[in-house]
């Protein structure tokens, strides 16, 4: 229960977020939207670290000097396998025009959540990753720390879920189907963290490799896409500032709860 509650609290936050398109304008001011894109930027760089890099060099101690290796090559990879799917699946963000990845037919509403979709897939990978260390009896992963690491997730999931719904309601959608696009871009979390728990369980000896390349394909959302976002147009530094908020909100967090 302890563990299927943890996998499912990101999807919540993101469907709370959502919900926010029931009792509020139609749009998000840009300073708004801004300020929670670096909230979100700030939690998630600080998950990667506390929650996911550093426990993938803790397990590789045996490996002396060189401990640092299975973090590094599944950061690489998770780097580049986020960036293989940003150049594949077609995507819009909010603010956008053009959208991204290979021609589509698809409809403006369907780009923008898949733009969420997107982000969602790492962070989905991360919870389950982690709760498979916690089931393998891993020391550098508690029960603490991994209900930490969904915690994290799902703070920063709830403004995720308004950026999308609020300006899926501004595009013209109705408010339930706004809420809709809002849902389905997070539902990928709990089917990521289940089928990435499940896989993990039968090669517990690359769950370094597993949290590196979680935090890898996080930190790429993050950098590619978030802070260009939340440091556009004036008064950028309101997002530099949410984003040490975040980040250090969930150090706090990571640490005490760790």
């Amino acid at each position: 229960m302890e563990i299927f509650w943890g996998i499912l609290i990101p999807f919540l936050g993101t469907s709370l977020g959502a919900a926010c398109v029931f009792f509020m304008k139609n749009t998000l001011s840009d300073l708004v939207q801004r300020a929670l894109t670096g909230f979100a930027a700030g939690v998630m760089v600080a998950a990667s670290v506390w929650s996911l890099l550093i426990p993938a060099i803790e397990q590789s101690q045996n490996m002396g000097k060189f401990s640092f290796l299975p973090a590094f090559v599944g950061f690489w990879i998770g780097i580049l396998f986020l960036l293989i799917l940003d150049h594949l699946i077609p995507h819009l963000h909010a603010k956008s025009e053009q959208a991204e990845g290979i021609k589509s037919q698809l409809s403006r509403t369907t780009m923008m959540v898949l733009a969420v979709t997107l982000h969602n897939i790492p962070e989905g990978m991360a919870v389950g990753v982690i709760y498979a260390g916690f089931l393998a009896g891993n020391t550098q992963i508690t029960a603490a720390s991994a209900f930490a690491l969904s915690l994290d997730i799902a703070i920063q999931n709830f403004p995720e879920g308004a950026i999308i719904s609020m300006p899926l309601r501004a595009e013209g959608e109705k408010r339930s189907k706004a809420f809709l696009g809002g849902v389905l871009s997070g539902i990928v979390e709990p089917i990521g963290a289940v089928l990435t728990l499940l896989a993990a369980q039968f090669i517990i000896p690359a769950l370094p490799y597993l949290l590196s390349f979680a935090a890898g394909a996080m930190l790429y959302v993050v950098v590619e896409e978030m802070i260009p976002e939340m440091s556009q147009g004036q008064h950028s530094n309101v997002g530099t500032i949410f984003f040490a908020v975040g980040f250090s909100i969930m150090m706090v967090l990571d640490v005490a709860l760790g």
